[in-house]
């Protein structure tokens, strides 16, 4: 299957030659993992990467240990206060600044950029930012994400379109405009942030869980085509986080469904839920998305991380 707008390298065709620092001329191939050899996985010293959706909880999570493995960490978020649909306070300019600042801390380059995933010409913008301030991109995070709860009867159209303009067409424009560059640098990695609701839908979260889901078999669909140019494409499934999300949306929606107490409702779901009995932190997801960046032979996967609250 030839992947439509670039050309996998073709046997018999002689490619560009490409100077390693401190190496011989070698060809884009030498690139590109032979069987059978041991390989300790991907370097990040010195990589740029890009996390968007980074304002706050996993995304700056994420950012912050991409900065500590070495890499030079754009941050993005749509940085106001409400899109007019999403039932729920999102990020701010300050809380993006943050993140940046955090990067810097641990002595990597970074820049805060606005941009709304789901619109193309705002994501045009932002790698072409990326690629004009940092040189270019190995890495990206596609985490911008939103949640919205009702049952199907009562949902209404304005979010469910949103939810999957976000999560979904955000993570394609976000892709198809990183994908040069990607190859430009001769490979690299691409985490979709999807959710254990993509791999198990619930009631009360049509929209949602269909979107992650969505993004599961997007991903699956990206790896196969740029993995004749070294892109590897995974998913991450984070379980359950007492992010936004959590406490402003699915808290009330848990409690008045079980009965319980909206500050205990959280607490009661992971012990109920997960076989390790607790929640997991946006810690703990940003270290499995450094693992896939660092992965030399992993590509198509999704990764979840929900102790044991998803099993399949």
């Amino acid at each position: 299957m030839r992947a439509v707008g670039y050309a996998p390298i073709e046997s018999g065709r002689t490619p560009d030659t490409i100077v390693l620092e401190g190496s011989q001329p070698a060809t884009a191939l030498d690139l590109v993992p032979r069987a059978g050899v041991c390989r300790r996985g991907m370097e990040l010293t010195g990589k740029v990467a890009l996390v968007t959706g980074a304002a706050r909880g996993i995304g700056r999570a994420i950012a912050e240990a991409l900065a500590r493995a070495g890499c030079d960490v754009v941050v993005s978020d749509v940085a106001r206060s409400g899109d007019g649909v999403t039932p729920y306070r999102l990020a701010s300019g300050d809380d993006l600044a943050a993140t940046a600042a955090a990067v810097e801390a641990a002595g990597r380059r970074s820049a805060a950029l606005t941009a709304d995933v789901t619109l193309a010409a705002d994501v045009e913008r932002l790698l072409g930012e990326v690629a004009s301030r940092f040189g270019g991109l190995d890495v990206l995070i596609a985490n911008a994400g939103i949640i919205a709860a009702a049952p199907v009867a009562a949902m209404d159209e304005a979010i469910w379109d949103r939810i999957f303009a976000v999560n979904v067409k955000g993570v394609f424009l976000c892709a198809r405009a990183a994908i040069p560059l990607l190859i430009e640098h001769g490979g690299g990695r691409i985490v979709n942030i999807a959710s254990v609701a993509g791999k198990t839908g619930r009631g009360g979260l049509s929209a949602y869980c269909a979107s992650k889901s969505a993004v599961i078999s997007f991903t699956q669909s990206l790896a196969e085509e740029l993995g004749p140019m070294n892109v590897a494409v995974n998913a991450l499934c984070p379980g359950f986080i007492q992010t936004a999300m959590w406490t402003e949306v699915l808290n009330p929606v848990l409690a008045g469904m079980t009965g319980v107490p909206v500050e205990r409702v959280f607490e009661d779901f992971v012990q109920r839920s997960t076989y390790l009995k607790r929640g997991q932190t946006p810690e703990e997801i940003a270290d499995a998305a450094v693992y896939l960046c660092r992965a030399e032979n992993v590509t198509g996967i999704t990764l979840t991380v929900a102790g044991g609250g998803e099993v399949h």
